[in-house]
Formats: C-alpha cells, sequence, structure tokens
C-alpha cells in the first residue's frame, strides 16, 4: 500500500519507519503511536526530503518538545553565528529548529541546517516572502505566498508556521475588543497589513485547500499560527485570540481531511490563573491536536529575565495539556539572542518540559531526578555530573570553589547533611573540631 503523509499511512493501519523510531524513543509500542497519528492526536514532522531527521512524536501521552528559534536579521546577518547556535541546540538534544530568518536570501542557510540536523526543521514561510521574492508587502499576491510555501517544502523543512486563523472574521473580533499591546505576531502584523492595504482576505485562508496540497505532496505539518495571539497578559483570552481559536479548530478537521498533519499554536502571554483553562479550551476547540506554545510569559516586566517567566508558564502549561514549547532567552523583546543567551533559553524550556513531564506521569521521566537524587546521596559528583541538563555549568560551579573534601561541597563543607547521616547509618562517628 502506497501512502504520501504519516497520517495516511497511520489510517491505511501502516507503521512506518518514523513510527518505529518514536515507538522507541518514548518507551510505546509502535501500534499505539500508529493509532495517536490516525487521530491526530500526535503529529511527527517529517519531510519527505529532511533525511538527517532523527523523527520525533509531538503530542498527547508523549514527551513535551522543545524548539529553539534563530536565524539572521538585516541587524544581525552572521551565518556562523547562527550554525553555532544550531549545533548548540542539537548539543543539548532539542528536538527542533525554527529557522526564523528574515533578510537575504535564506534558502543557502536553511538547506545547510537541513542537510546537518537529526532535529525537525520549521519556518514561517511569511518572514520569507519580501526577502524571497524581493517585492514590497502590498505588491506581494496571494500565489507569491504560497510560491514560497512550495519552495520551503521542497527545501525539506518538516514544519511550517501558516497564520491561516486570521480570516476578516477574526480580524473584525480584534478591532472590536481594543488591546493593549494590538497584534504581536511578525506573521499576523504582516498579513494584518497586507489585508488591510489590499481589501483581500487572508491568502492562506482564502487558498488553504492549495496550501494543503503543497503541504501533503512533501509530508509537511502545518502548524497553525496564532497571528491573534497575547502580547501582554491585559489582552490574554481575549475576544480575538479565542475566535481565532475557532478558525483553528475548523480549519485542523480539514487538514486531518487531507491526511495533513497538524499543531496548533498558542498564547504567548497570559497570568498563571489562566492557563490551565486555555489549555483545556484549546484542545476541546481544535480536537485534541498537538498544542504548540511560546511561553506562555507569566508577568510582562522582566526584560532580560523572560526565560524564566516562560518556564513558569511553559511548566504549567505543559503540566495542563500542551505538548512543545518554544524556547524564549533573556533577549526576548530586547535583541537577537547570542550564543549564551540560546543556552539560558534552552535550558529552562526543558527544565520546564521535564517538570511538566513528571507532573503527567510520563514514562520515565521520573527516572533520571532519581538517578540523581541517589547519586547525591552518595555524593558522587561525577555521576551528578553526567545526570545534569547542563553539565558543563554544574561542573563549573562546583570546581570554582573547590571543597578540601571531595566528599562535600563549598557550601556546607563537613557539615553537609548527605555525609552527615551517611557516617551515621555506616556506624561512625561524627567530628568537627578534631578533624584536620
Amino acid at each position: 500500500m502506497e501512502y504520501k503523509t504519516q497520517m495516511e499511512a497511520a489510517k491505511k493501519g501502516i507503521i512506518t519507519e518514523q513510527m518505529k523510531a518514536v515507538a522507541e524513543k518514548e518507551g510505546l509500542s509502535p501500534e499505539a503511536i500508529m493509532e495517536k497519528v490516525s487521530k491526530g492526536t500526535v503529529a511527527i514532522p517529517a519531510n519527505i526530503r529532511h533525511t538527517s531527521l532523527s523523527p520525533e512524536g509531538i503530542g498527547q501521552g508523549l514527551r513535551t518538545k522543545i524548539n529553539v528559534n534563530l536565524g539572521i536579521s538585516g541587524d544581525c546577518k552572521n551565518y556562523d553565528t547562527e550554525l553555532e547556535k544550531v549545533r548548540m541546540a542539537i548539543k543539548f538534544g532539542c528536538e527542533a529548529i525554527m529557522d526564523l530568518s528574515n533578510y537575504g536570501k535564506t534558502n543557502t542557510f536553511r538547506r545547510q541546517l537541513i542537510d546537518m540536523s537529526p532535529a525537525m526543521i520549521g519556518t514561517v514561510p511569511m518572514y520569507d516572502a519580501i526577502g524571497y521574492l524581493e517585492k514590497d508587502l502590498l505588491d506581494i499576491t496571494a500565489e507569491d505566498f504560497l510560491k514560497v510555501v512550495r519552495a520551503h517544502a521542497e527545501e525539506g523543512v518538516d514544519f511550517m508556521t501558516i497564520h491561516a486563523g486570521i480570516n476578516k472574521r477574526a480580524v473584525e473580533c480584534f478591532k472590536r475588543d481594543k488591546r493593549l499591546t494590538n497584534i504581536v505576531s511578525r506573521g499576523g502584523s504582516l498579513l494584518f497589513a497586507w489585508m488591510e492595504m489590499t481589501g483581500n482576505e487572508n491568502p492562506f485562508y482564502e487558498h488553504y485547500d492549495e496550501v494543503l496540497d503543497i503541504l501533503r505532496e512533501y509530508d509537511v505539518t502545518i502548524s497553525l499560527g496564532d497571528a491573534l495571539r497575547p502580547g501582554s497578559i491585559d489582552d490574554s483570552t481575549d475576544a480575538g485570540q479565542v475566535s481565532e481559536l475557532i478558525e483553528l479548530g475548523a480549519l485542523t478537521k480539514r487538514a486531518w481531511e487531507k491526511d495533513v498533519q497538524v499543531m496548533v499554536e498558542g498564547p504567548g502571554h497570559m497570568a498563571m490563573n489562566e492557563i490551565a483553562a486555555n489549555m483545556t479550551l484549546q484542545k476541546r476547540i481544535c480536537h485534541n491536536a498537538p498544542f504548540y506554545v511560546l511561553g506562555p510569559l507569566v508577568t510582562d516586566i522582566a526584560p532580560g529575565y523572560d526565560h524564566i517567566t516562560s518556564a513558569i508558564g511553559g511548566a504549567i502549561a505543559a503540566a495542563n495539556g500542551a505538548d512543545f514549547l518554544c524556547y524564549v532567552t533573556p533577549a526576548e523583546h530586547l535583541r537577537l539572542p547570542d550564543i549564551d543567551d540560546v543556552r539560558e533559553g534552552i535550558v529552562a524550556s526543558k527544565i520546564a518540559a521535564h517538570a511538566a513531564d513528571i507532573a503527567k506521569g510520563i514514562k520515565g521521566a521520573r527516572d533520571i531526578d532519581n538517578k540523581m537524587s541517589d547519586a547525591r546521596r552518595r555524593i558522587d559528583w561525577e555521576e551528578m555530573f553526567s545526570y545534569a541538563i547542563d553539565p558543563d555549568k554544574a561542573r563549573r560551579y562546583f570546581e570554582s570553589t573547590p571543597p578540601s573534601d571531595r566528599h562535600t561541597c563549598s557550601m556546607c563543607g563537613k557539615m553537609c547533611a548527605m555525609r552527615t547521616t551517611n557516617m551515621i547509618l555506616e556506624g561512625k562517628e561524627v567530628k568537627f573540631c578534631s578533624e584536620k
């Protein structure tokens, strides 16, 4: 039996090599993965042309996955720096990398990225349209936008953010329900501007079937972008956000009817008390499709520390049903992140994802924590470093103020609680003053 996409194969009862790979990573049976893919509750973004890919599943009952954003801009054009960020993301085991380049001819960098990366690759074709086509926004046609989608699919991109939900109905709700920060989605703002200047419907909504035909040809997963996501906690769960979400639910079903895999993107800024309800709302309206969130950032007053505000929100979101976290760095709202920012963002997101997996009871999630705790009890530093999310930083901190006794650290020294308890349980006498 032949098939075009992972979803089509699953519906036909075919277990693909990608499903087998995901099943092995998740500790589940291939049949269980196939069933989830057939229903759309799990997506395996895997473009047929991304030959270096190590497949990952995103969705219900699986480990929470992490995405890293990178890419060049008009103010920062250093491709070598971006490739260094790619290598760091791969080193930390991040499952996805989104190339958000928005300057010049980006396809050379993207092809290099796809060739070298075992992580799935995502893009936002809307970002690339102006540079790729070398046209002003007003001069771009619906056909031009589709041309960029096809170009990215042909290059091997595994998933694309398509802002198809910001149609005229959603825009009407956005305008009627005044916002503090208006539209903060880059792609969403460009589409809004194009729609307002031309008077036309969103081309990705109007020509949605053509978009799906392109994605189906290469088995590209559509990540339905939330152009009206809140950019401040004051704007969260408003009419614009919810009206777009309703459109995304309908678009999800239309994609599944064409065997195109779907992820749905979620809010950016949101107070903690609203997050759990939003996860339930999204899953309900979007038929349990995998949910991809940026943050959410739980306060607006922490520039320079938004990897922390994001990790707090991301942990709550994932514990309540979100499946995929987009990292946020300390540079958010301030500048293009440098390599140190990327590291901090990755680690914060991985902490959030892992904490959520423990809360959700994901199979085997607690195992490494138990190993770390056992190593701490035995005060085995090398083993502790091996289990750390960032072993280099852990080792560097320990060695920066080394203890006189390697069976302690420089905070407690010989008064280490682990050391004291271990000695007593071993039948030894604890002394301090007489020890040399």
